[in-house]
């Protein structure tokens, strides 16, 4: 009898590359959970959403930092944002529903998304070849959150800093997206 374990992984787990003036890079042990506010618990929720991170669920379309800097609080409507962290282990979900004292129905995404971390002073240039977004930071500020599509691939886009973007889709459809983001930086060069 075969004596072997499975072991979950990233599908881009591993991938940092340099390209002239872009990086490009799968976040190491990436961890997404899903908010649902609840009906008439909207309040309670966004209360206990503030105590546990030190910071308030930002508006629709906006991120916001935890006050320590470990999480990212992403609104994606009036009732649903996600919380980006650093996890290594595959117990996401729970650390977040504990975290917020149970203020809001949580589901662990992390096997459901692909991320990938582009920065550099031509990742906007790369970006404006396949993403429809108006990306100039008059428009998409540091913080800035959005769905949109690119290379007809579902995708969350969030401004991270002043040249890095977090870039989000389908962990089903992972090579496909990386081969897109990594072609308009070849393109743009």
């Amino acid at each position: 009898m075969l004596d072997f374990k499975l072991v979950s992984a990233p599908p881009l787990a591993g991938y940092d590359q340099s390209f002239e003036g872009v990086t490009l890079r799968a976040p190491a042990d990436l961890a997404i959970v899903s908010l649902a506010l609840p009906l008439g618990g909207e309040a309670a929720a966004e209360k206990s959403v503030k105590t546990a991170y030190g910071a308030a669920l930002p508006g629709i379309g906006k991120s916001a930092l935890s006050k320590d800097g470990s999480a990212r609080l992403v609104r994606l409507s009036p009732d649903a944002a996600f919380v980006i962290f650093t996890h290594a282990t595959p117990d996401a979900e729970p650390h977040v529903a504990k975290k917020i004292k149970g203020a809001a129905y949580t589901t662990d995404q992390t096997d459901v998304w692909t991320g990938l971390e582009i920065a550099g002073p031509r990742a906007r240039t790369a970006l404006e070849r396949i993403c429809p977004i108006d990306l100039h930071p008059d428009s998409f500020d540091v913080g800035d959150a959005a769905r949109t599509t690119m290379e007809h691939l579902g995708t969350l886009i969030i401004r991270t800093d002043e040249d890095t973007f977090l870039l989000m889709s389908g962990s089903s459809s992972a090579k496909s997206f990386l081969h897109a983001v990594e072609t308009s930086i070849q393109n743009t060069a």
